[in-house]
C-alpha cells in the first residue's frame, strides 16, 4: 500500500480492531483513509454501500465491521449474528469487487473452526467438523465471507486475503457486559467488585475452557503487514500460538485488579469450545510474531476502565 497517495477505506473505524487499524495508518503517515460512521455509510444498505463507492473509488479496504459480542450475546441473538454479518459483509465484498479495489482484507475469527478442532487449529482443519453451537451463526457468518473472497477471486481474479485472528482484546472494547468479549468483562467486574467491597464474584461455566487472546495493537499490526506480504486468499491464522484457560485468565485479572475475594463457579452454565489455540506457523514464517504479552494487555484494559468509570463514561 502506498499510505501517501492511495485511498483506504476502513469499514468498522469505531471499533476495538478498526480504531486500532486507524491510529496505525495514521502513525505511518496514511493521508487518505476513507471513515464512515453508521450514521453517514449503513453498511448493511447496498444502495448506500454502492454509491459511496463509486464516488470515493477506494484502492484498498480493511473490512473489520462486523457485529460482535460474548457467549451470552451469540446465544441469544443467532439469527441477528448471521444475518447482519451476512449482510455487511456480502455488501463490502461485493462493491470492491465491482470497483476493482487494489486489495481488500476480510477479517475472520478462529471461531470458523469446528468445535472438537484438533489442538492447535491448522487451516486446514476448516469445515472438517462441526462447529460450536453457542456461537454458530456469527462462525458461519465468518466462513461465507472467506468463501466469498475467495470464490471472487478464483472468479474474478479479485486480490483479497482472509487473516482468522484468536480472541481480540484491548483499548476501545466494549465494558458492556451483555455485548462484551470475555477478557473485557472479567476486567470490569473484578474493578467493580473492588470498589464495590464485594466478596463474591460468580463466574460462567467450570473455567477449563482454554483461549488463546491477542492485543488488538498487533492484530493492527499482522493486518498491515499481511496487506504488504500476504497475496493469497487462503486463510492465515494470526495469534501468539498459545493460549490460557479462563479460570488462569479470571485468576490473574482479579489478582491484578486487587481483588482479594472468591471466585464462584456456576457450572450449570456453558464453557464454550474447550479450546481454541491457532497453529500461527505460517505466520510466522512470513516473518511476524506479537509484541505484547497478556499480562501487559490486561494492565493497560484495568487502566483504561478505571479511567472511562472516573470519567463517568461506563454506563
Amino acid at each position: 500500500m502506498n499510505l501517501e497517495n492511495e485511498k483506504i477505506f476502513v469499514a468498522g473505524h469505531r471499533g476495538m480492531v478498526g480504531s486500532a487499524l486507524v491510529r496505525l495508518l495514521q502513525k505511518r503517515g496514511a493521508q487518505h483513509l476513507l471513515l464512515r460512521g453508521r450514521a453517514e455509510l449503513d453498511l448493511k444498505d447496498a444502495k448506500a454501500v454502492n454509491s459511496f463507492f463509486e464516488a470515493e473509488r477506494p484502492d484498498h479496504v480493511i473490512l473489520v465491521a462486523a457485529k460482535v459480542g460474548g457467549i451470552q450475546a451469540n446465544m441469544q441473538d443467532p439469527g441477528t449474528f448471521l444475518f447482519d454479518n451476512l449482510v455487511i459483509q456480502n455488501n463490502v465484498i461485493d462493491e470492491s469487487r465491482r470497483s476493482g479495489v487494489k486489495k481488500i482484507c476480510f477479517l475472520g475469527s478462529s471461531c470458523i473452526y469446528p468445535r472438537e478442532c484438533p489442538q492447535p487449529m491448522k487451516e486446514e482443519y476448516l469445515m472438517t467438523g462441526p462447529l460450536e453451537p453457542t456461537n454458530e451463526g456469527y462462525a458461519l457468518a465468518k466462513i461465507a465471507g472467506l468463501r466469498l473472497v475467495q470464490y471472487y477471486a478464483k472468479q474474478y481474479g479479485m486480490n483479497g486475503i482472509c487473516p482468522m485472528p484468536c480472541n481480540l482484546y484491548g483499548t476501545n472494547d466494549s465494558f458492556d457486559l451483555k455485548h462484551s468479549h470475555v477478557l473485557s468483562a472479567l476486567v470490569r467486574r473484578f474493578c467493580d467488585a473492588v470498589d464495590s467491597g464485594l466478596d463474591e464474584v460468580s463466574m460462567w461455566g467450570t473455567g477449563s475452557a482454554k483461549r488463546e487472546f491477542m492485543h488488538v495493537d498487533d492484530v493492527a499490526e499482522a493486518v498491515l503487514f499481511l496487506m504488504e506480504k500476504w497475496d493469497s486468499p487462503e486463510i492465515i491464522n494470526v495469534g501468539p500460538g498459545n493460549d490460557v484457560s479462563i479460570r488462569e485468565l479470571a485468576e490473574t485479572i482479579a489478582e491484578m485488579t486487587g481483588y482479594k475475594g472468591t471466585l464462584a463457579w456456576d457450572t450449570t452454565k456453558p464453557d464454550g469450545m474447550p479450546r481454541k489455540c491457532l497453529d500461527v506457523s505460517r505466520l510466522k514464517s512470513l516473518g511476524y510474531e506479537p509484541k505484547i504479552s497478556l499480562r501487559e494487555g490486561i494492565g493497560g484494559v484495568i487502566e483504561e476502565y478505571r479511567r472511562l468509570k472516573r470519567e463517568g463514561k461506563i454506563k
